[in-house]
């Protein structure tokens, strides 16, 4: 058996990739501009990691990829769950790119940016199939996201985006003939935001939703489900290509390359997480929700200082609540400034782009406390980013446990240096031991062989 022939032929064939495998998006570019190429290179399709940059920074990092890549060899880019506005603005930008790989995340519902992107370019071809040339993979960790996602576009969105002339009556007519995505990928425990599902339940369970799904949508039956999440070694992808996954989608351990857009002092440290080495955090951006994220612990204050601020804003109806010694030890030692001083920096923030959320602070306490609370996060992964030495302990860097076990799989190797690490060498690392895993297996139980997808 070959890496190539595990997980799905239509992926290999519809991405025009060599394995049945991706690199994920990562934050603020980590999944870099480098990254994504250098797996473009070698055939493999990377997701670039736009959430959090500018308008201008998509557009000429899109700009980059295109020059370096061409027309033909494969890539795609995040699209992170926005404001309706922004979304929408980042759906041109994408369009304009001629970008027809989308990794939607963090979505708990389908919106009408995905819908338009979904249905542009939509046909029916001499066949009688319909094609969509703009392809998404959804990114779920909840059955009920994967299920709208494996629907077709509400009925709704497409008769406001007809109406507006966002998209033609010709696509509009043929949105009930296809499912929301090409790919839905089974988010299991995995570094920066997660539901911690362990993919041994999780996957099995979207599988049998897809199934079901097809009866009522047949477009759904060719929906590919995809594993993410504890994914660093062969035997993590073997066991995911057992339980019939049409191909698997790696996050952490590439954040730990030559070519991921993270510091040299944030990869150091990468380079020595074990298994046991994060810790669970809430989510900067969802700090309200009580959504957790998961971050490297290992030799970090981050963790610890994340959770009490949180603990805090919890117990807590406003900053005047704070016993003085409390107070006193937030700014001095988590924040590293007063209050008033954070409250400005947030406020000229927002001041031209979202007024209304400094309009609201200031009239909610408790929200205002928030505000304060969630720079310190921001920084935390500003300073990671650029290896602030001096603020090393207060590094926000998310990972999984599936980092800890690539490094251990590469200790005494020369891999195990962080500088001799990229994310076409781990792809072959991964899918080749897959394969042989398999081989042998299917050698010891010649009868039985369900690892190769057709």
């Amino acid at each position: 058996m070959r890496p190539e022939d595990l997980g799905s032929a239509d992926f290999r064939a519809d991405h025009g990739v060599a394995y049945a495998y991706a690199s994920g998006s990562m934050y603020k570019a980590i999944a870099s501009v480098e990254l994504v190429v250098r797996m473009g290179r070698a055939g493999l399709l990377g997701y670039f990691g736009a959430g959090g940059l500018t308008e201008g920074e998509l557009d000429a990092s899109l700009r980059r990829i295109r020059a370096e890549l061409g027309p033909h060899r494969p890539f795609g880019v995040n699209l992170l769950a926005s404001r309706p506005e922004r979304e929408d603005r980042t759906i041109d930008t994408f369009l304009a790119h001629g970008v027809r790989r989308v990794e939607a995340a963090s979505f708990v519902q389908v919106s009408a940016g995905l819908v338009r992107f979904r249905l542009t370019g939509a046909h029916r071809a001499p066949d009688g199939t319909v094609r969509t040339p703009n392809h998404i993979m959804a990114k779920v960790s909840r059955q009920e996201v994967a299920e709208a996602f494996l629907s077709p576009p509400p009925a709704t969105i497409v008769r406001d985006l007809a109406a507006a002339g966002r998209v033609t009556p010709q696509e509009a007519a043929l949105a009930q003939s296809v499912a929301m995505c090409d790919d839905l990928c089974a988010e299991a425990d995995s570094g920066g935001h997660t539901d911690q599902r362990p993919l041994t339940a999780l996957l099995p369970a979207i599988l049998t939703l897809r199934d079901r799904a097809a009866a009522a949508h047949p477009a759904a039956g060719r929906v590919r489900i995809g594993a993410a999440g504890g994914i660093g070694t062969p035997e993590a992808a073997a066991a995911a290509f057992v339980m019939g996954a049409d191909f698997v989608l790696t996050g952490s351990i590439n954040q730990c390359t030559v070519e991921a857009g993270t510091s040299d002092t944030a990869k150091d440290l990468l380079q020595q997480a074990q298994v046991q080495d994060t810790a669970l955090v809430p989510a900067g951006d969802m700090f309200e929700m009580g959504t957790k994220a998961q971050v490297l612990r290992r030799g970090l204050f981050f963790p610890a200082r994340a959770n009490k601020l949180y603990e805090l804003w919890l117990r807590h109806g406003s900053l005047d609540e704070l016993d003085p010694d409390t107070a006193d030890h937030v700014q001095r030692r988590i924040l590293g400034r007063s209050f008033e001083e954070v409250w400005q920096e947030v406020k000229a923030r927002y001041a031209s782009t979202r007024p209304a959320v400094v309009e609201r602070a200031e009239e909610d306490p408790k929200r205002r406390m928030a505000l304060i609370f969630t720079w310190y996060f921001a920084r935390a992964t500003r300073v990671a980013l650029e290896g602030d030495a001096g603020s090393r302990v207060d590094f926000q860097i998310p990972c999984g446990p599936a980092l800890g076990a690539l490094n251990e799989r590469l200790r005494g190797t020369p891999g195990e240096n962080w500088r001799d690490r990229h994310p076409d060498d781990l792809a072959r690392l991964i899918m080749t031991g897959a394969a042989e895993l398999l081989s042998r297996a299917a050698h010891l139980n010649p009868a039985s062989r369900p690892f190769a997808a057709a």
